[in-house]
Protein backbone atom coordinates (compact mmCIF):
# COMPACT_ATOMS: atom_id res chain seq x y z
CA UNK A 1 0.00 0.00 0.00
CA UNK A 2 1.13 3.60 -0.93
CA UNK A 3 1.76 6.40 1.99
CA UNK A 4 -0.55 8.16 -0.31
CA UNK A 5 -3.54 6.34 -0.50
CA UNK A 6 -3.45 6.10 3.49
CA UNK A 7 -3.51 9.42 3.71
CA UNK A 8 -6.58 9.58 1.53
CA UNK A 9 -8.49 7.07 3.23
CA UNK A 10 -7.90 8.59 6.60
CA UNK A 11 -8.70 12.41 5.78
CA UNK A 12 -11.80 10.88 4.09
CA UNK A 13 -12.59 9.06 6.89
CA UNK A 14 -12.01 12.05 9.05
CA UNK A 15 -13.97 14.55 7.04
CA UNK A 16 -16.90 11.90 7.04
CA UNK A 17 -16.70 11.70 10.82
CA UNK A 18 -16.46 15.57 11.63
CA UNK A 19 -19.61 15.75 8.96
CA UNK A 20 -21.77 13.40 11.34
CA UNK A 21 -20.20 15.21 14.64
CA UNK A 22 -21.22 18.82 12.99
CA UNK A 23 -24.85 17.28 11.67
CA UNK A 24 -25.37 15.90 15.22
CA UNK A 25 -24.24 18.70 17.08
CA UNK A 26 -27.09 21.12 14.92
CA UNK A 27 -29.71 18.43 15.62
CA UNK A 28 -29.05 18.85 19.19
CA UNK A 29 -29.30 22.49 19.39
CA UNK A 30 -32.54 22.55 17.01
CA UNK A 31 -34.15 20.35 19.26
CA UNK A 32 -33.06 21.67 22.70
CA UNK A 33 -34.37 25.24 21.48
CA UNK A 34 -37.85 23.46 20.35
CA UNK A 35 -38.03 21.38 23.71
CA UNK A 36 -37.53 24.92 25.10
CA UNK A 37 -35.02 24.51 27.47
CA UNK A 38 -32.71 27.19 25.50
CA UNK A 39 -33.29 30.29 23.92
CA UNK A 40 -30.50 30.61 21.33
CA UNK A 41 -31.39 33.87 19.96
CA UNK A 42 -30.50 35.70 23.20
CA UNK A 43 -27.19 34.43 22.66
CA UNK A 44 -26.98 36.13 19.27
CA UNK A 45 -27.91 39.32 21.23
CA UNK A 46 -25.13 38.90 23.15
CA UNK A 47 -22.61 40.19 20.40
CA UNK A 48 -24.53 43.52 19.75
CA UNK A 49 -25.18 44.12 23.49
CA UNK A 50 -22.05 44.35 25.05
CA UNK A 51 -21.20 46.36 27.64
CA UNK A 52 -20.53 46.51 31.22
CA UNK A 53 -23.63 47.77 32.14
CA UNK A 54 -25.81 44.76 29.79
CA UNK A 55 -27.63 42.48 31.92
CA UNK A 56 -27.00 38.79 31.84
CA UNK A 57 -28.46 36.51 28.82
CA UNK A 58 -29.28 33.98 32.17
CA UNK A 59 -29.70 34.45 35.46
CA UNK A 60 -27.20 33.24 37.72
CA UNK A 61 -27.82 30.59 40.75
CA UNK A 62 -26.44 31.08 43.67
CA UNK A 63 -24.70 28.28 45.11
CA UNK A 64 -25.14 27.36 48.76
CA UNK A 65 -22.32 26.04 51.04
CA UNK A 66 -24.45 23.21 51.85
CA UNK A 67 -23.95 21.67 48.51
CA UNK A 68 -20.16 21.78 48.59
Amino acid sequence: MDIRLIQGVAYLGLIIFLTFILYGYIIHLYRSEKKGKRNYEKYGKMALDDELTSPPVEPLEEHTKESR
